[in-house]
């Protein structure tokens, strides 16, 4: 069950308890638009806030909010180099703009993992394209393609590739882990 459906339904309890008729209705009708949304494997809307280079978070028509991890990619964390220009360069193409999101999966922190395009442009694809993420090695099934863009980047040393030994996100975050 998606977070939203969940908080959604936690919500339902005490109004049934409370016997708030109209809370009822209006939190059923809620949750049938988020199992609809979702049903087609696709969210739509607003981009309404940018975590960092491959988070963001879309406001759909029901208001409801979705935080989307950019499939495929995995951009350097805020604290590490580029991690703020990647910030930025997402924000540029994606940030208060309209967004329609394919699903992926899920991630473990509840996050919904999605192919992202930003008023026509392929996010996921761009921010590997310029320079401001990688393929994410572990999870680029069907994103392969990414590979050829990633390349092409590093040849011409755009973005992070501007550095002679970027460390990738995932080898950071490790360290930080074992520093810890």
């Amino acid at each position: 069950m998606k977070p939203q459906t969940a908080n959604l339904l936690r919500r339902l309890i005490p109004a049934l308890k409370g016997n708030n008729y109209f809370k009822i209705v209006l939190v059923g009708v809620a949750i049938l638009v988020s199992v609809i949304a979702s049903a087609d494997g696709s969210i739509s809307g607003r981009v309404v806030g940018v975590a960092d280079g491959d988070t963001l978070t879309v406001l759909d028509d029901a208001n409801q909010q979705h935080k989307i991890r950019l499939a495929g990619i995995d951009a350097p964390e805020k604290a590490q180099p580029f991690g703020q220009v990647g910030k930025q360069r997402l924000s540029e193409i994606c940030y208060n703009k309209h967004a329609t999101v394919a699903v992926v999966n899920t991630d473990r922190y509840g996050r919904t993992v999605g192919d992202v395009t930003c008023d026509s442009v392929h996010a996921n694809a761009w921010m590997v394209s310029g320079g401001n993420a990688w393929v994410y090695r572990h999870y680029d099934k069907g994103f392969e393609f990414f590979y050829g863009l990633e390349k092409a980047a590093k040849e011409a040393k755009l973005g992070l590739w501007a550095d002679d030994n970027p460390t990738p996100p995932w080898e950071w975050r490790h360290s930080r882990k074992l520093k810890d």
